[in-house]
C-alpha cells in the first residue's frame, strides 16, 4: 500500500508563540528555524502514534478491493471523499458514495460497502487500482501530544549537531507515555 499527502496541514498543532515560550526564547532570530522544527516534531509524534493530527487529504493505493471493508491506515479519520479504482482497460472509475459506508467511529476508520452492496467486480489494473482519498486530522489537538510535540520539539532545538556515531534519537520516557494511550496498532 503506497500513501501520497493531497493537501498538507493549514496550520500546526503548537503556534510559533507556543514553541518560544516552551524554549524559552525571547528573540525572533531563530522563528524559521523553530517554526520547521515544530513541523518536524508534529511529523515524527504522527509516526509514532500512526495518527494525522491537523486535518489533511491523502491518496491510500491498494492492490485490490479486499474482502468485506477497507481499512484507512491512518488514525483520525474525518471522512472519505472518493473511492476510485483504476480497470484492466486503464480506465478510472468512481465507486458511488451511495453505494459505502465511510466508519470514522472506529479506529482506524474503515470503508464498507452498504448493505445489500460490494465492491465493484470490474478486472483491476495490475498495480495500485484501488484509490481513497481521505480527510484526517483532529478538530481540536489533545493536549497530551501538544505537550509531546513540544518535548520534541525542545530536543530538537537543544540538539542541533550530528549524534555520535552509532546513536540514533530516542524520544523520552514522557514522550512516549504522553503519546502511549493515542498510539494506533494495526
Amino acid at each position: 500500500m503506497k500513501a501520497t499527502i493531497v493537501t498538507a496541514p493549514a496550520t500546526e498543532p503548537v503556534t510559533l508563540a507556543e514553541a518560544k515560550s516552551h524554549l524559552r526564547v525571547d528573540i525572533s532570530d531563530d522563528d524559521t528555524l523553530i517554526g520547521t522544527l515544530i513541523e518536524t516534531a508534529r511529523i515524527h509524534a504522527e509516526n509514532i502514534t500512526r495518527r494525522k493530527f491537523i486535518e489533511q487529504t491523502w491518496d491510500f493505493f491498494f492492490d485490490k478491493f479486499p474482502g468485506d471493508e477497507i481499512i484507512v491506515p491512518f488514525g483520525s479519520l474525518t471522512s472519505v471523499t472518493s473511492v476510485k479504482y483504476i480497470d484492466s482497460d486503464g480506465v478510472t472509475n468512481t465507486w458511488d458514495s451511495e453505494s459505502y459506508i465511510v466508519d470514522t467511529d472506529s479506529e482506524p476508520g474503515r470503508v464498507l460497502p452498504e448493505y445489500g452492496e460490494s465492491f465493484p467486480s470490474d478486472s483491476l489494473y495490475n498495480s495500485n487500482p484501488v484509490i481513497v482519498r481521505a480527510v484526517l486530522g483532529y478538530g481540536d489537538v489533545p493536549a497530551p501530544i501538544k505537550a509531546a510535540i513540544l518535548l520534541i520539539l525542545a530536543d530538537l532545538y537543544e540538539i542541533r549537531e550530528p549524534g555520535v556515531v552509532g546513536t540514533i534519537y530516542t524520544p523520552t520516557k514522557t514522550v512516549e507515555n504522553l503519546l502511549a494511550s493515542y498510539r494506533l496498532f494495526l
